[in-house]
């Protein structure tokens, strides 16, 4: 009988979900380099007035990326919600202009990329999985700006903001993410890590 495998055919090994050192510093390490991105984005958009219903909107996912490029490349549970946490907070030390309240709103959006990640029991990290952890995390950030910032603003300037941001996670971020781990897998940097 060519052609098996020796020894009895076995269930795939669990997948190892205990956190290294060297996870955590790379985690931290993307969150710092996207705290440092977002930062100036906050500037960048104040700038040129950004705003709801402003068309700078489609790169909202700027602020998101750490909450998906972080699990795509360590791929444990937490690796969202803790590149996100930890990038909003440095952002909020560098230049936010909305104070300590980005932290929370980094909260939320780590929180629904891990959701999605959860969903697939930190198994799948294609371009799909990606995409919807992207717009899960979108989705958060969009309720929490609706509830703290757009009160009373005209449904078609909320609509024009949402559609922008759904642009931004379906499209932008998956797009981003793929191209930033690709090239730090041809860098060599991604030793070690299943990405």
């Amino acid at each position: 009988m060519t052609g098996l495998p020796p020894g009895p055919v076995t269930a795939p090994a669990p997948l190892d979900r205990s956190w290294r050192t060297i996870d955590i510093v790379v985690v931290a390490v993307i969150a710092a380099a996207f705290g440092v991105v977002m930062a100036g984005f906050n500037v960048v958009y104040q700038a040129v007035g950004g705003a709801a219903g402003s068309p700078l909107n489609v790169l909202y996912g700027i602020w998101l990326l750490p909450a998906v490029v972080a699990p795509v490349i360590v791929r444990k549970p937490g690796a969202a919600l803790f590149a996100e946490l930890v990038a909003a907070s440095l952002s909020v030390l560098l230049v936010s202009q909305w104070g300590p309240d980005a932290i929370l709103s980094g909260f939320l959006q780590g929180l629904g990329a891990e959701l999605v990640f959860a969903l697939f029991r930190y198994r799948r990290y294609d371009v799909l999985a990606i995409a919807l952890a992207s717009v899960a995390s979108a989705a958060m950030a969009f309720v929490h700006d609706w509830l703290l910032y757009y009160q009373g603003l005209a449904a078609d300037v909320l609509a024009i903001t949402g559609i922008a941001m759904l642009i931004s996670a379906a499209v932008v971020m998956p797009a981003v993410t793929v191209a930033v781990v690709g090239a730090l897998r041809r860098a060599g940097a991604l030793q070690g890590f299943p990405a």
